[in-house]
């Protein structure tokens, strides 16, 4: 048999575009969710709808986890015999500890996997196996494309509009007195996670409109003055909003790309219904 060159693995905070989802090297482990005592495989038995209806409807806590080590051995072993290399490009080691698993999952395994730390999430991931697709046509080995992938995640940029702070604050992200008082003063909060893969408070803004204003600005700017070529604009259930978004920017800066894309259940989880972010990556 002869085998493959580079087996690529996100875990299921990517957002999987058709680009990953049809790619024949690209493999995706799912994070758990759970409802209380239930729990649901993401993206396999609980659809983007019904985490909205059971958020806004439930009383029941939701959380999410990581893929365990096992998991990851499992998959591992499997595609050792059918890979040369394999490469794990995952959500920020700030925000999870999927990374952590899935270097415990190749030690298990006893397979050489090269594990990618985004510092980052949803459309973040996808940008560097993008990336890193490229790389491999160009001949690089995984080593050489690992090393890049890791400074490429330096140069990521994101602006995160919270769409409902009740979800946050569900989540033990806000207190009680700032979930009063943003519900009170219809506050938007935009967030960032920063080139160390942290999330970090940038703004509030008094209302939804400017914080629209806010998100174009930022990519407009970068697209003006750093010539950024592609933005993704990420939302959760927010498809209206985000095609709205889209076409504003457009007016301001016509030759951009614009990639609109709803981010996995496992995010939504934390974020919110309705939250919108502009994510890309500096040239």
């Amino acid at each position: 048999m002869i085998m493959k060159k580079i087996a690529w693995v996100v875990d299921s905070s990517a957002y999987v575009n058709t680009l990953l989802k049809n790619h024949p090297d690209v493999y995706v482990i799912p994070l758990n969710i759970h409802f209380g005592h239930e729990q649901f495989v993401d993206g396999v038995d609980l659809t983007p709808e019904q985490l909205y209806d059971r958020i806004r409807n439930g009383s029941d806590s939701v959380k999410t986890s990581q893929p365990s080590a096992g998991e990851f051995a499992e998959l591992y072993t499997k595609l050792s015999t059918e890979y040369e290399s394999i490469i794990a490009v995952h959500v920020s080691n700030s925000l999870s500890g999927t990374i952590s698993s899935s270097q415990s999952g190749a030690q298990i395994a006893q397979v050489q996997v090269e594990c990618v730390d985004s510092l980052s999430l949803s459309a973040g991931i996808t940008g560097l196996v993008v990336k890193g697709l490229h790389l491999q046509e160009q001949g690089l080995s995984f080593e050489e494309i690992a090393a890049q992938l890791r400074t490429e995640a330096t140069k990521f940029r994101n602006f995160i509009l919270i769409g409902n702070l009740t979800q946050l604050y569900k989540g033990g992200r806000l207190s009680s007195a700032q979930f009063y008082l943003g519900s009170l003063l219809k506050i938007k909060p935009i967030i960032q996670i920063n080139n160390k893969g942290e999330l970090q408070e940038l703004d509030k803004v008094r209302s939804y409109k400017k914080a629209i204003q806010y998100l174009i600005n930022k990519v407009v700017e970068s697209v003006q003055q750093e010539e950024t070529k592609t933005v993704y604009i990420m939302h959760a259930n927010a498809l209206e909003q985000a095609e709205s978004l889209k076409e504003a920017i457009l007016l301001q800066a016509p030759n951009v790309e614009l990639v609109i894309g709803e981010i996995s259940t496992s995010l939504a989880v934390h974020a919110g219904e309705e939250t919108i972010a502009v994510l890309w990556y500096l040239p």
